[in-house]
C-alpha cells in the first residue's frame, strides 16, 4: 500500500486528553457516566464513531458520483457499542445508519450503500474484526 496521508494523534488515557499533532484537534477525555466516569469529556468511541460516520460518508459521495446519483441530502450516523468480548477484554461494534433522499429508498439505496462499504477505509479495517450492520433510511 502506497501511503496517501497520516494522522498522527497522541492521547494519555480515558481520562485525560487526546491531541492532534497539528493542534487542530484537541480534546478532553473521560469515561461517559454509563461506564463510571463524570462524562465530562469525549470518549475514544464517540471519536471513532465521528470518524467512521465521516469517511462513511464521503465514501458514499464518491460512490454516488460513479453511479451518477445525488447523495447530498445524505447523511450518516454511526453507533459505536463497547462491550465485553468475554475473556477479560472489551470488543467493538458497529451500526451505521444511512439516511438517503427518497428518490434512493430501496434496492438501488441499498447497492449504493453496499458499495460504500467496500470502499470506506474504515469498513476494510473493521471488516472481519467487529460487526458492522448497514442500516439504510
Amino acid at each position: 500500500m502506497s501511503t496517501l496521508y497520516t494522522a498522527i494523534a497522541t492521547a494519555t488515557g480515558r481520562e485525560g486528553r487526546a491531541v492532534t499533532n497539528d493542534g487542530r484537534l484537541d480534546v478532553t477525555l473521560a469515561p461517559p457516566k454509563e461506564l463510571g466516569g463524570t462524562g465530562a469529556g469525549t470518549n475514544p468511541e464517540q471519536l471513532f464513531a465521528a470518524g467512521y460516520a465521516a469517511c462513511f460518508a464521503s465514501a458514499l459521495t464518491l460512490v454516488a458520483k460513479r453511479m451518477k446519483a445525488d447523495v447530498s441530502q445524505a447523511s450518516v450516523t454511526a453507533e459505536v457499542g463497547l462491550g465485553s468480548n468475554g475473556d477479560g477484554g472489551f470488543a467493538l461494534s458497529v451500526a451505521l445508519r444511512v439516511e438517503l433522499p427518497d428518490e434512493l429508498q430501496g434496492e438501488s439505496g441499498r447497492a449504493l450503500v453496499e458499495a460504500a462499504h467496500q470502499v470506506c477505509p474504515y469498513s476494510n479495517a473493521t471488516r472481519g474484526n467487529i460487526p458492522v450492520t448497514l442500516v439504510v433510511e
